[in-house]
């Protein structure tokens, strides 16, 4: 029996290959929503995801039962009976009389080809496929208020667009959902019309996740870390089932990224003495952007991120950013919402000051903010920074090490990453595990001024931030190239 606390280690002895469709799509969500098994929050903490997971965990052991169990052996008064043809009877498979068809078996699993493959399934068909196995559940007025809560937060986001083309189905529900809300009492029955839930139900089946793109997630899941020799043997040993069933061809997209992933799992299988799956910063942060770029606004995957584009188009494109403002638009310019920094100056030059000004500034207008404070530590002296830079804000949290999860935050400060004891494949791995955070690293420097850590980070990041003298900035980036301020108290800031 598979279930949350052993399905990783259970699914890695499955050829996902082999799973009908349904099923891959259920194992591509519960990647997604885990972070590839790194934190099961999102499971606990939202019914509705929750009831998709299990509702896939359900359908997967009765798959496994029907497909991997062998059958029983006949008792001891059960004699299997031979035809003329010497083939064996199934003493259990009723005769059908004379005029009837023999019973087809039910396949609950069997579902139309998805008309468009797709990078990352829409935000749009994650909260419709939601909605629909809310059908015919008791739900609760807090359970229902969370859904809209995070349906909203999603079109605020502009994660769902007005131009989205499930448009009309989004509005539908929510619609439906706030109407719940207003008249319910403590817990109501949710039930839809038969025909409501056969349109939905082939909305959601109408797009499927490239199988290039799992095996990416799951190659970059098991990089870096000790004891993954086992998995990567399995990894590889499913590309290749998958390549020689025809799953991944030489047209797909990402046919060369599957090369060099089948190469270099072969490579680590075969060398006895290496420990650890090494993928390369170059490697790591192309497979990275590919699976990025699947959280924008796109319905159809490269589709809305081509490769190639005609330069008129490409003038005219409209890319999401965080919208930052005064100082920092100066400073910075104004990045995507995923941007990554580094910070670096000698010690009481102003590092801190100017990432808590920063960090304020991001939560009150940005979303939520982790500081996390290695350097100080909880003490007397954040708080006073806090206090002078009037800075506190009910979005702005603080840390005095790096907590396991990081579900909760837009944007993370990790001051210092040196104290912090992290390495730049550490900060590689964050980055890799949190696609859509904005992480902020503070370093400390040698006495000649350069930071500590190796040199090629600084090419990793999108914005690199320099304070070469008491109070002076200057920043290197590719959002605002040669920006420069100073710093001063926050009375005085833009």
């Amino acid at each position: 029996m598979i279930t949350i606390d052993n399905y990783f280690n259970e699914i890695s002895r499955i050829d996902l290959s082999t799973l009908p469709e349904p099923l891959q799509e259920g194992h591509a969500f519960v990647l997604e929503v885990t972070g590839s098994g790194q934190n099961w929050e999102d499971y606990h903490a939202e019914e509705s995801v929750k009831e998709v997971i299990d509702s896939y965990l359900e359908k997967l052991n009765a798959f496994l039962s029907i497909h991997k169990t062998s059958p029983k052996p006949p008792t001891k008064g059960e004699k299997k009976k031979e035809n003329k043809g010497g083939e064996k009877r199934n003493p259990k498979r009723a005769t059908p009389a004379k005029g009837q068809e023999p019973p087809r078996e039910a396949d609950p699993f069997n579902k139309e080809e998805p008309t468009t493959w797709v990078e990352r399934i829409p935000e749009e068909l994650r909260f419709i496929r939601r909605f629909v196995n809310m059908n015919g559940k008791s739900k609760t007025k807090e359970e229902i208020l969370r859904f809209i809560n995070s349906l909203q937060k999603a079109i605020i986001e502009k994660r769902i667009r007005k131009s989205s083309n499930y448009a009309e189905q989004i509005r539908f529900i929510q619609d439906k959902l706030i109407g719940v809300y207003n008249t319910m009492k403590a817990t109501i029955r949710i039930e839809l019309t038969s025909q409501t839930q056969a349109e939905l139900k082939h909305i959601t089946g109408e797009q499927k996740v490239r199988p290039a793109i799992n095996f990416m997630k799951r190659y970059i899941a098991i990089s870096g870390k000790p004891g993954m020799k086992q998995k990567a043997t399995s990894l590889l040993e499913q590309i290749e089932r998958a390549t020689q069933k025809g799953k991944v061809t030489k047209d797909d997209p990402y046919y060369q990224e599957m090369h060099q992933i089948v190469n270099n799992l072969r490579r680590f299988r075969g060398d006895k003495s290496s420990k650890v799956l090494v993928v390369e910063n170059k490697e790591l942060n192309g497979l990275q952007a590919i699976l990025n770029g699947c959280s924008c606004d796109a319905l159809n995957g490269p589709g809305e991120n081509p490769v190639l584009m005609n330069s008129m188009d490409f003038a005219r494109r409209r890319f999401v950013t965080i919208g930052l403002k005064g100082k920092w638009y100066d400073l910075i310019g104004d990045p995507s919402p995923n941007f990554t920094a580094m910070v670096f100056g000698k010690p009481k030059m102003g590092k801190s000051y100017l990432c808590i000004d920063f960090a304020g500034y991001l939560a009150r207008h940005h979303g939520r903010v982790l500081y996390v404070a290695k350097e100080e530590g909880l003490d007397m002296t954040l708080q006073k920074k806090l206090a002078d830079q009037r800075v506190a804000h009910p979005n702005l949290f603080v840390s005095a090490e790096l907590p396991d999860t990081l579900d909760s935050y837009d944007f993370i400060f990790l001051d210092s990453v040196n104290r912090l004891g992290l390495l730049p494949a550490d900060l590689n791995r964050l980055k890799a595990a949190h696609p859509n955070k904005s992480f902020i690293f503070v370093f400390q420097t040698t006495k000649d001024g350069n930071f500590r850590g190796a040199n090629s980070f600084q090419h990793d990041v999108d914005v690199v931030i320099e304070i070469p003298e008491k109070g002076k900035v200057l920043q290197f980036g590719r959002f605002n190239q040669g920006g420069e301020m100073r710093i001063f108290p926050y009375n005085q800031a833009a």
